[in-house]
């Protein structure tokens, strides 16, 4: 199989099937497995910062009714998004982490990428351009290692007006209509489940990379390379990467 047959694995919500999504373990198991590119989902605090956060509470995650917007950064972080149905108290305490605590640390691995995911909860709560603005601020020091993306293209078109920052549109559906709009917002990313996609439906021709998800299986992650997809998001990391056609485009990260 031709090396570029072989697509980029990411990592979804970090190592989600072995850790709580979105948190610090999961984070790190996906780097110490090999993942070059990590995806996570972020919320707006009531402060202007933001939280790695899938939901606009803490219900699912922690068994905490409380809104990511009622709260200030340090409150959000003082939760333990452990997961305690999945995982009972396997994981407790697991503080949520702050985006630009997540940045920081992603600084100290310059061979990863992140897909941050602005959530449209946010997005609808505070206003489009409020949560843009701090948010294109806070990824500022750290364009070269990260994509925004988002399912509101309307967020996306802000920021590529600002021109600082690769983009990645996670499309609601793969249609006529979704193409035309891609090709008027030009994303550096187009990003699909796979199961929106029919069974011998091509993937669009354009000035992007395509990533699918969520993929857990390698044969079905080869398979979508040959299709044209260059990168393949999968919750199951760990195991993906365990394979050997997958492993030989894994970050080692010097550990």
């Amino acid at each position: 199989m031709k090396a570029e047959n072989v697509p980029l694995l990411v990592a979804h919500r970090g190592d989600m099937d072995r850790h709580p999504e979105n948190s610090w373990s999961a984070l790190r198991a996906a780097v110490n497995a090999g993942a070059c590119w990590l995806e996570f989902d972020v919320q707006q605090c009531a402060d202007g910062r933001f939280v790695l956060l899938h939901d606009a509470d803490f219900q699912r995650t922690a068994g905490n009714p409380q809104r990511v917007f009622d709260l200030d950064a340090d409150a959000c972080r003082s939760i333990s998004v452990h997961y305690p149905r999945r995982f009972g108290s396997r994981f407790e305490p697991e503080p949520a982490p702050l985006l630009d605590e997540v940045l920081s640390w992603l600084s100290t691995l310059p061979d990863v990428r992140a897909m941050v995911e602005i959530k449209g909860e946010s997005l609808k709560h505070f206003g489009l351009a409020p949560v843009m603005d701090a948010l294109l601020a806070t990824l500022a020091p750290h364009t070269a290692q990260c994509v925004l993306i988002s399912f509101d293209d309307a967020a996306l078109a802000f920021a590529a007006r600002r021109r600082v920052l690769q983009t990645g549109w996670v499309l609601p559906r793969f249609d006529a209509a979704h193409r035309e709009r891609a090709q008027r917002l030009q994303p550096h990313y187009l990003i699909c489940n796979r199961k929106k996609i029919p069974r011998h439906g091509r993937l669009w021709d354009g000035d992007w990379q395509w990533m699918l998800y969520d993929i857990r299986h390698p044969r079905l992650a080869l398979a979508w390379a040959r299709r044209g997809a260059g990168l393949v998001e999968s919750g199951d990391i760990t195991r993906m990467l365990s394979h050997p056609r997958l492993a030989e485009r894994a970050c080692r990260h010097g550990l």
